[in-house]
């Protein structure tokens, strides 16, 4: 399998450490730089500083969801470009759809597997920066 461009800002928005992590991990073995938050909040600050190429969204998130926080980035004229992928421990028709009505590029059921993430962002992330 052909390895997406090394050196992409990735970012993580899980409210579970373990995805975070793991996520992490994986990514950074490929040889992206990953930046993580822990909810919409912490996203939407860290996004203007990271300026992240591509950005992975857990679904289900206490205070602002998934949805929220990708309806905001998509919102917003500076970020609108930034592909954005779902997260979700369920598989629903209904989640997709509204995944795809907020602006999300694309949705992965967790547990979601390596070659998923890096297909991922090879497949929304043009050339590395």
């Amino acid at each position: 399998m052909e390895m997406a461009p090394a050196g992409i800002k990735v970012m993580v928005v899980d409210d579970s450490k373990t995805i975070r992590r793991t996520a992490e991990t994986l990514l950074k073995k490929a040889g992206h730089d990953v930046v993580t938050a822990t909810d919409g909040f912490e996203a939407l600050s860290k996004i203007a500083d990271s300026r992240p190429n591509i950005i992975f969204i857990d679904i289900m998130m206490p205070r602002l969801d998934g949805y929220q926080t990708c309806a905001l980035i998509k919102n917003n004229a500076e970020f609108r470009d930034t592909p954005v992928i779902m997260l979700s421990s369920k598989d629903g028709l209904f989640d997709r759809a509204r995944g795809r009505i907020v602006g999300s590029d694309q949705y992965l059921t967790k547990p979601f597997t390596k070659e998923e993430l890096l297909s991922a962002i090879k497949q929304h992330v043009a050339t590395a920066a």
